[in-house]
């Protein structure tokens, strides 16, 4: 059962996925977390591994960068592969001088600037969240590593390079961070009736013009890739 972005035939995914943005991220996970790991995607190179961690199924995917392509990616998941936990595991730029860079921010809920919820005709605007499922479990996970985290709301933007300095707006509403894929994600999820969950670690700061490389991104945040396949093994 392919699709036009994923060549996995039935059952070669399993219901668990952990979905970086990067598809380089995807196979260094695989191969430094995952038991036996099976690729069963490259189309556009967007690169898909299933393997064992702890004894359960744990598949990991590249979704790649904006809600545009985190829809299909994880529509396809659910939709056509019978996935029922989405775990984003990303990176995210510090909107408060509170978040520190290398911390891990866990997305209880996501605002948008985006207008990915119209297609759902909804008479009103959607508040996007996290499985409260995976999110307890990821807290339980991150306090019994004594790992440097926060939970909070999260802001999903289609802009990157943006001409004005509207996240400042969002962080006096206690927004932590800004990113460009979970508030897709946990509308897919919503309507599909499956788990999602959004994991970041924090790569640069708005505030103080922080920022890591992107070799660092794609080879030390150790400690969020942790905490979600603790998740996963705990399903």
């Amino acid at each position: 059962m392919s699709t036009p972005h994923n060549a996995a035939n039935s059952g070669d995914i399993a219901q668990t996925v952990l979905l970086p943005g990067d598809p380089l991220r995807a196979k260094v996970i695989s191969e430094r977390f995952l038991k036996d790991a099976v690729q069963f995607n490259s189309v556009r190179n967007m690169y898909g591994f299933t393997g064992t961690y702890e004894g359960k199924r744990v598949s990991v995917m590249g979704t790649g960068m904006g809600m545009p392509s985190m829809g299909i990616y994880a529509s396809e998941l659910v939709k056509f592969y019978d996935v029922k936990n989405l775990i984003r595991i990303g990176s995210c730029g510090a909107i408060t001088d509170k978040t520190r860079i290398g911390s891990i921010v866990m997305a209880q809920g996501a605002c948008t600037d985006s207008n990915f919820a119209h297609q759902y005709d909804l008479p009103g605007t959607y508040s996007a969240i996290a499985s409260y499922d995976l999110l307890s479990k990821a807290v339980e996970s991150a306090r019994s590593r004594k790992f440097d985290f926060e939970v909070g709301n999260i802001v999903s933007t289609d802009i990157f390079y943006n001409e004005t300095e509207e996240w400042k707006k969002w962080a006096k509403m206690g927004c932590l961070a800004n990113e460009m894929e979970s508030y897709a994600l946990y509308c897919i999820a919503a309507r599909a009736g499956v788990n999602a969950l959004a994991l970041f670690t924090v790569s640069d700061s708005l505030v103080t013009g922080e920022a890591t490389s992107a070799a660092e991104r794609e080879n030390n945040f150790t400690g969020m890739m942790q905490i979600a396949l603790d998740v996963a093994a705990s399903l």
